[in-house]
């Protein structure tokens, strides 16, 4: 096992044989001595990165008016009410977009209709939007959430997140990976304990074992 999270990204990052696309770097998380057949023990966070995610994070936003203006300008799509009755009329195009998008955002009057027309494509998905306040500022919504990683257990004792890519420093993967860990520590039952191993690589290299 490497001696710090930063060595351990370090190895992971020189030992990828080089290709010719840009890779991401992976965390690979194994639980222990935690039932997670009872959903109250699953890990569902929604982590911002202190380093960024180091790739494109696709943001929906579902509002109108100023708000939608304001939207337009940092999110990739979005869908005003008279959109989202159209999705809801076309399961495939619901589809594609939920397959297609890391997180949705949507003004908090719209959750109803939101829950009526995409509630069973999105819900099983976990892909629910973050409701936009009226005091909130849905720029800073957006741009904070395109630091963001959903980390997500569901019932398997091992499960992945995206941590960076190969173009970043180990230090900033590793501050990344410290961040989540710290989490998991805090929200598991028995922190550490819960935890029983945990690997970096990048997409197509070797696992490297990360202190923890």
């Amino acid at each position: 096992m490497a001696d710090s999270i930063e060595d351990a990204v370090s190895r992971a990052l020189s030992d990828s044989p080089e290709r010719n696309f840009r890779e991401t770097v992976d965390l690979a998380i194994n639980l222990r001595d935690i039932d997670l057949a009872d959903p109250n023990n699953r890990v569902d966070e929604s982590i911002v990165l202190p380093s960024g995610t180091g790739q494109d994070t696709r943001i929906v936003v579902f509002a109108e008016g100023e708000t939608a203006i304001r939207a337009a300008d940092v999110a990739d799509e979005v869908f005003d009410s008279d959109d989202l009755e159209d999705l809801g009329d076309d399961d495939n195009a619901a589809k594609d977009l939920a397959d297609e998008t890391e997180f949705f955002i949507a003004e908090a009057n719209m959750m109803q209709d939101i829950g009526r027309y995409l509630g069973t494509v999105l819900g099983p998905r976990g892909k629910m939007p973050t409701p936009l306040q009226p005091d909130d500022d849905v720029v800073e919504t957006v741009n904070r959430m395109k630091n963001t990683v959903q980390v997500r257990s569901g019932e398997r004792r091992t499960f992945h997140t995206r941590v960076g890519s190969e173009d970043m420093t180990a230090d900033q993967i590793a501050d990344n990976i410290d961040v989540i860990l710290r989490r998991l520590f805090t929200d598991l039952e028995k922190g550490p304990q819960n935890i029983d191993s945990v690997y970096v690589k990048t997409t197509m290299g070797p696992s490297v074992e990360v202190p923890a």
